[in-house]
């Protein structure tokens, strides 16, 4: 057997290129012919595709916030809310007597930087943190925090048709977009009595913080149906986004603000719930990937895993390797692909933590597919470098969106399949 072995490798090897070998046109639907190079073409390798949720994902400070929830017909459900500080705008404010002041409204503002799904409305609720949070500390997306049970937004006013893509008018100005929910001013009038009361509360942030440890903003929508619903994605370090108390003094209209900065601890808790859901059956069962296969922000990655490429001889100098992963996508539908995915893979079986190959998947919008240059990850395989444990494909956004994609796997009765397209020369 010893004898015999390497022989039969080779023998495996050259029927494995000769089978696999085709004209050097092969494939020019998707490779642009400019781009050719004098080499040996190859586009019949077998893709085993398939899906893997992660037990967790590191949500602290990221550079957005995500908030909302949607019901998605082959995803399940997916719901948002965030954790986060607040801070004082000014210390020491003076207030003066706080029996002469009328409390006109309390505001949080958030900035939207995008969102993801339909602009139906939502119903939105604000709690005070019960629970401390600390910036060096690290938070997940399973992570939650106790708060206190009072629903700071006043009973009927948190139900809001968010516009992200509208600009917002405050009193006599226009800003960019904010989701702007109401609070109970009873609260605002709260702060102020404790500003003026003589302690240390508004002195300085460290006081501030013991005295209240943040907030915690989350949907309530249980009227929601399959198809409907968005995750809205907000900047809560912009300075546009904070909590202000809108006042009257003598004839004076006034504000004080709450803010959230880079000094703030935040995190945001994510609960995906796809029980009997087309991408559960996947998990499950990882051989139905073959047919479509899923990624989505937060839980769960695509495989890529190219079988019997690590058999390829070492005397080859890779020029392309294009992939190709069409996705199941209709123009105008309201969860489409993000623009991009991250690709990573473990370069040993025995690693926990996937290693980043340092490039990304573009869309293509007219061709609805992603396409991957992976001609770095084929030549660390062939030249023995990393174990074949395939490619990771994520949405890029991976812990601050809530993009999904579906694939269309090798067995997909769609039009177009996976595909891996290898130019090399050998020497």
């Amino acid at each position: 057997m010893k004898i015999l072995y390497p022989f039969f490798v080779t023998v495996f090897v050259s029927a494995f290129l000769f089978s696999c070998t085709k004209n050097k046109t092969l494939g020019k639907d998707v490779i642009d012919p400019s781009s050719y190079l004098n080499g040996v073409t190859v586009d019949t390798f077998d893709l085993i595709t398939y899906t893997i949720a992660e037990d967790s994902s590191i949500t602290d400070n990221a550079s957005n916030v995500v908030l909302g929830s949607y019901i998605d017909p082959k995803f399940g459900e997916f719901d948002a809310s965030f954790y986060s500080q607040v801070r004082l705008g000014g210390l020491s404010p003076d207030f003066g007597n706080p029996s002469s002041i009328k409390i006109d409204s309390f505001v949080l503002a958030l900035k939207y930087v995008g969102y993801y799904g339909d602009l139906s409305a939502q119903t939105f609720e604000v709690y005070e943190l019960d629970d401390t949070l600390n910036l060096n500390s690290t938070y997940y997306s399973f992570t939650t925090k106790n708060v206190k049970s009072t629903n700071w937004v006043p009973s009927g006013k948190g139900t809001i048709s968010p516009k992200p893509l509208t600009k917002t008018v405050i009193g006599d100005d226009t800003v960019d977009a904010q989701l702007r929910i109401p609070l109970d001013t009873n609260i605002a009038r709260n702060f102020i009595e404790e500003a003026t009361s003589g302690s240390s509360t508004f002195t300085s942030n460290d006081d501030f913080l013991n005295y209240f440890k943040g907030i915690k903003v989350k949907t309530n929508n249980l009227s929601q149906s399959t198809g409907q619903g968005a995750i809205f994605y907000f900047n809560i370090t912009d300075a546009a986004s904070k909590m202000t108390i809108y006042f009257t003094q003598g004839n004076a209209q006034k504000t004080f603000d709450f803010v959230i900065n880079s000094d703030c601890a935040d995190f945001t808790n994510v609960q995906i719930s796809n029980s009997g859901k087309p991408i559960d059956l996947v998990l499950q069962d990882s051989t139905k990937g073959l047919t479509e296969f899923y990624a989505q922000a937060f839980k769960h990655r695509a495989i890529v895993k190219i079988k019997n490429i690590e058999n390829l001889p070492k005397n080859l100098v890779i020029h392309r390797a294009d992939l190709t992963l069409p996705v199941q996508y209709q123009t105008g539908y309201r969860y489409k692909p993000g623009s991009s995915v991250s690709i990573a893979t473990k370069l040993k079986s025995t690693d926990v933590n996937y290693t980043s190959l340092g490039i990304l998947g573009e869309f293509n919008e007219a061709k609805k597919y992603f396409s991957i240059n992976l001609r770095t990850y084929v030549q660390a395989l062939v030249n023995k470098e990393i174990e074949n444990n395939g490619v990771v494909v994520s949405p890029r956004f991976f812990i601050n969106s809530s993009e999904r994609i579906i694939f269309n796997g090798k067995n997909t009765t769609n039009k177009t399949k996976p595909k891996l397209i290898l130019t090399y020369t050998t020497y």
